[in-house]
């Protein structure tokens, strides 16, 4: 009997670690540089490129648990139900999802750095990856939990910027 394919993409929502996605791009980005023509970029720029992006992913990445560690609520990407607070100040006054955004930047760097456009699109594929097997289920348990304080919030607020 075949399966719908919504119920097998379905089971593959929460299933991944959003750092181990990224980390397992960040090697993929790197085989695909190897193999593939890259494009010429200053060795100073290339590593420019990949101090900012890094360093500014990392901060917005860590501001965004920050928040959720101040607000005592779970960081945790597969229990997204498990959520004690909603968390609207700081960072996530800007972005809903500062920490793949954070995760996002540090990818844009690596690709930047391995001067190749496959890579640097490859990076960007993270975001619909992520919108759809982590940001919508995440959002829909934040829904059930919160309601109209949460759909106030996502009208308020972009999910990436």
């Amino acid at each position: 009997m075949k399966m719908p394919q919504r119920n097998i993409l379905s089971a593959l929502e929460l299933k991944l670690s959003p750092v181990m996605t990224a980390i397992g791009l960040a090697a993929l980005m790197w085989l695909l540089a190897r193999h593939t023509p890259g494009f010429s970029l200053a060795p100073e720029l290339r590593m420019t490129a990949l101090i900012v992006l890094l360093g500014a992913g990392a901060a917005i990445g860590f501001a965004g648990i920050w928040s959720f560690r101040r607000a005592r609520t779970t960081v945790n990407p597969w229990r997204p139900h498990a959520s004690s607070a909603l968390v609207v100040s700081g960072v996530y006054r800007r972005t809903r999802n500062p920490m793949y955004l954070g995760l996002l930047l540090a990818l844009a760097g690596w690709g930047l750095y391995l001067a190749n456009p496959y890579c640097v699109l490859l990076a960007f594929a993270f975001v619909p990856y992520m919108n759809r097997f982590q940001i919508h289920p995440e959002e829909r348990a934040l829904e059930q939990t919160y309601g109209t304080d949460f759909i106030d919030y996502c009208r308020q607020v972009r999910r990436w910027l």
